[in-house]
This record gives C-alpha cells, sequence and structure tokens, in this order.
C-alpha cells in the first residue's frame, strides 16, 4: 500500500496524473533472466557484481580460495570464467576493488607479504583475461599482521579519476595521509603527504568522495562514543594543493547523527546531509542540510528541515509521532540536474527477546577513530560487499535476532535545501538472524526512479517494483515477469549496469547462489 501526500496538487491535475500513470502502466514492462546456478561453488561464496563490460555481465566470486572473473551474456548464460592466478595466495590477500570501463577492468587489491602491504593493480580486458603483469601502486612497512585494509580506492563519479588513500594514526593528535591521484589510465598525476591535526580526543574522519576534478572531500567529527555528533567540518585536499582546506558546519545548537556527503558535479557544490536532534540522544527532529560551494571555496547554505506532525504520522507506522523517526537511516541521495535532491530514508530495527533495540548501539564504534588499538592505520569505512563473510546466515546463533526493515521515507528537497514535497511507501518485512534479503535497491532510468525490494504475499517473498515520479507520485508496477519460486532476490546488494538493466544477486532453493538481470523496456 502507498501512501501518497501531495496536497498541492489540485483536483483536475491529479486527474490529468492518474490518467498519464494509467497508460504508463499499459506500456510499461520489465523482464528478467536468471544465470544458471553454479554448483560447484562453496555455500558461501564471496562475490561482488563488477558492471558491464564489453558486452558482458561480470562478476567476481572467490569460492574455496579460487578467484574468478564470471562472464554472463545478454541471456545470462555464462560465456567465460576466468580464474585470476596473477592475485597472491587468499591467506595474503587483505582486499580487492573493482572499476570497471566500457572495454576493460582495473583490479585494484592490497596483500601482504612479511612486514609490507603492497597496493597493487591488475587490467583485465572484456573477456576477464590479465593483460599483462600485475604492477605495484604503493608499499607500506608495518609491523603486525593486517587483517583489514590500509588502503582505500576510490574513484570519480565519471570515472575519470581513481584515488587512493591510507591514513597513519600512529600519533593520536596528528594523523598522516597519503593520497594517490590517478586518471584512468592509471597514470599517477599527484602524490602527496598530509598530516591532519586531531585536536579532540573523539574526533573521527569519515565519508571520503572523489569529485570529478580529483578533489578528495571528506568529513571530520567529534562524537563521544554511542552519542551525537556535536562539531563537524568538512575536508577538502585539491588536486593542486598540498594542504587539505577545512570549513566548520554551522550547527548551533544542534546535534546530528552521521554525516552523507553528496557530490554534485554538474553544478560544483558538496551536499552534506544528516539528521538532527534538538537535544543529545533525544528523537530525530527532522533534516539538516549543508550545501558547499566550490567556486567560493565556502558554506552558502545551510538549511534545517523539521518534520512535520502529518510526515510523523505518515511514516510512524507503530510508533507515536515523537519517536517516528529514531529507527530512520538515510540510504540514497540522487542529486537533479537543477541541484536539487531526493533523499530516501528506511526504517530499520532488531528485535531480541534478550535486548531492547537501541538506536544509539549503531554508534558505538567508528572505523575511522581510535578504538582500533592494533593497528598503525585504519581500515576502510565502507561496509564489505562480501556479504557471506559475516553473514549471520551462515552461523550458529543461540540468541534469535530478528531484523526488519518498513517503511521507506521519500523526499524532495529544492537546490536551497527547502522540501518540496514527500511521499512513503509502505512495506514490512523481517528475517532471523540476517538481513539478507531485506532492504531495498533504486534504479536510475533518468524520468523516473524504481525502488525494488521483496513483499511478502500469501508465504512467497516476490520482488516488487514501485515507480517514483519527478513530481513526487508513487506507482507499483505490475508484477516482474518471470518470477521464479525457486529464487530469493537480495536486492540491496543489487547494481545498476546500465542505463535500463540492473543485475541482482539470488539464492536458488536457499543452497546456490546466481544472478538475476532485470530489463526495463
Amino acid at each position: 500500500m502507498v501512501t501518497l501526500n501531495l496536497k498541492a496538487l489540485n483536483m483536475r491535475h491529479s486527474i490529468f496524473i492518474l490518467l498519464l500513470a494509467c497508460l504508463y502502466q499499459v506500456s510499461y514492462s520489465q523482464k528478467i533472466v536468471y544465470s544458471e546456478p553454479d554448483r560447484s561453488d562453496a555455500r558461501n561464496p564471496e562475490f561482488e557484481i563488477i558492471g558491464k563490460v564489453g558486452g558482458h555481465f561480470m562478476v567476481y566470486k572467490n569460492s574455496k580460495g579460487k578467484r574468478t572473473i564470471v562472464g554472463f551474456d545478454l541471456e545470462m548464460n555464462e560465456a567465460f570464467k576466468v580464474e585470476q592466478k596473477q592475485l597472491p595466495n587468499i591467506d595474503r590477500m587483505i582486499n580487492i576493488d573493482f572499476f570497471n570501463y566500457s572495454d576493460f577492468v582495473y583490479l585494484i587489491y592490497q596483500y601482504q607479504k612479511k612486514n609490507v602491504v603492497y597496493c597493487m593493480f591488475s587490467k583485465l580486458d572484456a573477456t576477464g583475461k590479465p593483460l599483462g603483469d600485475p604492477i605495484t601502486l604503493d608499499t607500506t612497512h608495518i609491523g603486525f599482521s593486517a587483517n583489514n585494509k590500509i588502503y582505500t580506492a576510490i574513484t570519480s563519479e565519471d570515472k575519470s579519476r581513481i584515488g587512493i588513500f591510507k591514513i597513519n594514526s600512529k600519533h593520536k593528535t596528528l594523523y598522516t595521509m597519503t593520497t594517490l591521484l590517478y586518471n584512468d589510465k592509471l597514470t599517477l598525476e599527484k602524490r602527496n603527504v598530509i598530516e591532519i591535526p586531531m585536536e579532540e580526543r573523539n574526533e573521527y574522519l569519515s565519508d571520503f568522495q572523489l569529485d570529478n576534478e580529483g578533489n578528495f572531500v571528506f568529513c571530520k567529527f567529534s562524537r563521544n562514543l554511542q552519542d551525537n555528533i556535536s562539531k563537524a567540518a568538512i575536508g577538502i585536499k585539491r588536486v593542486d594543493e598540498s594542504f587539505i582546506k577545512w570549513d566548520t558546519l554551522a550547527i548551533d545548537k544542534l546535534f546530528l547523527d552521521d554525516i552523507y556527503i553528496k557530490l554534485d558535479n554538474n553544478n560544483n557544490r558538496y551536499l552534506l546531509a544528516s539528521f538532527y536532534y534538538k537535544e543529545k540522544r533525544g528523537s530525530v527532529d527532522g533534516y539538516v542540510f549543508s550545501i558547499y560551494d566550490k567556486l567560493k571555496n565556502s558554506f552558502g547554505t545551510t538549511a534545517i528541515s523539521p518534520f512535520t506532525d502529518e510526515l510523523r504520522k505518515d511514516a510512524k507506522g507503530d510508533a507515536g509521532n515523537r519517536f517516528a523517526f529514531d529507527d530512520y537511516f538515510i540510504r540514497n541521495i540522487v542529486v537533479r540536474k537543477d541541484g536539487g535532491f531526493i533523499i530516501s530514508a528506511e526504517s530499520y530495527y532488531t528485535t531480541s527477546r534478550f535486548n531492547n533495540w537501541n538506536r544509539w548501539d549503531m554508534f558505538s564504534s567508528s572505523p575511522w577513530g581510535l578504538n582500533n588499538a592494533i593497528s598503525n592505520y585504519y581500515y576502510s569505512p565502507y561496509y564489505s560487499r562480501y556479504w557471506w563473510l559475516n553473514s549471520p546466515r551462515n552461523n550458529s546463533n543461540n540468541h534469535l535476532v530478528r531484523h526488519h526493515a518498513d517503511n521507506i521515507m521519500v523526499l524532495s528537497f529544492s537546490p536551497e535545501g527547502l522540501q518540496e514535497w514527500y511521499n512513503v511507501i509502505t512495506k514490512s518485512q523481517d528475517d532471523d538472524n540476517s538481513d539478507d534479503l531485506l532492504s531495498f535497491q533504486v534504479m536510475n532510468t533518468g524520468g523516473s526512479l524504481h525502488f525494488l525490494f521483496n513483499q511478502p504475499e500469501k508465504r512467497l517473498s516476490l520482488l516488487t517494483d514501485y515507480t517514483l515520479a519527478p513530481t513526487g507520485e508513487i506507482n507499483r508496477n505490475p508484477t516482474l515477469k518471470n518470477l521464479d519460486k525457486g529464487y530469493e532476490f537480495m536486492p540491496k546488494f543489487g547494481k545498476q549496469v546500465s542505463g535500463r538493466q540492473m543485475i541482482i544477486p539470488c539464492l536458488y532453493r536457499n543452497s546456490y547462489l546466481c544472478f538475476a538481470k532485470i530489463d526495463y523496456n
């Protein structure tokens, strides 16, 4: 069921929109094609969807230490399967990232040999075969066994730049950040070593981004353990500068949740968004946005958007109005061409016989804070895309934990951060000891956004598609064609691979990993 809340539309406009929606439903269609389950895989293989390269859909899999690149054709038939023998032994590997282009792929990986961590890259052709020997990008001498990432690799939106960085935290009040900037040929353009003062005990770094010009953008903030953010600043390391420019966020008398950075490359702006609270450890009161003008080198607008009683009522589910957003988390930020933006947030929480869910448990530690006592370096703040690694679904657990992923709240804001409209996608999902099948994925087809998630219906879990129009109307599309009872979708791990195609991993008969391609016609 969808709740519509577009008060500004008059009746004539609403009827016109409804007629357009009906015509759209008649002409709109999707098609699902599945790959064959590979029964030679281990039960819990690691994987990552790389993307569309040279007309094939590429996937990386690690099964029993055997690393392969698998390519599927347009009908999801296996076209090739190439073992990546150039990679080091699995017990030395720390991490691997993939950057795909139209006809090749970069593998940027790190591994440890004795007391040295190597950051390497290997280039693959459109059939998954290595093009030459791996090349060393950087090395780091350490005196311990590195279980976590030392290097983090990120790319710009247009893929013209690749950035790699590492942070040394040996001196707790003065970190050392090394940045390496490459072009799309993986030619080094700039290498800098920069000191970052960490004046306060509970300061952290997070959400590193790379804009199309090659500028590193990230946040530094202060948060006591399991508490709100009371002070924050944006840090910008420009291509032609060897220092970081800091600008403090104006958040007087407000307390923030996690801070998300979204780069608006078209309009030369950086958007910083967060939930805010009026008091420490209080209830979520609304959104706060700070918009940084890259050309003026300063914050231009800071907008506060409180949640109205009407919005709270539509979003609350079983919660009271005051606590309506206390289990919501920001999931997606989509920037429009005019500089406006759309934010989607999802209700997520867990229940257990032994512990009550507490939002503040989510902020008990930070991968970029002082909680890492073993390493002199930090590991990446980004979640592991290898969903099987620590999946509770595959571990015995005497304490039953039920994961819940409920309503999606979608709000649109003007370029100045003023609310234009909102809408709610009503859903109710839960699963025991795992959230692999929960939550949603967004597909951007240009003229609309598609929200894909599993919806329980008659003891089945069906992949459901809701369309969000630019004016805020939400329509449930007809049931996707070729849904098969034997497949369970994991939408949140899906990846859009072209303007109208998405690859979503599936479980076949709850045992075998396979992939489904969704075509939007």
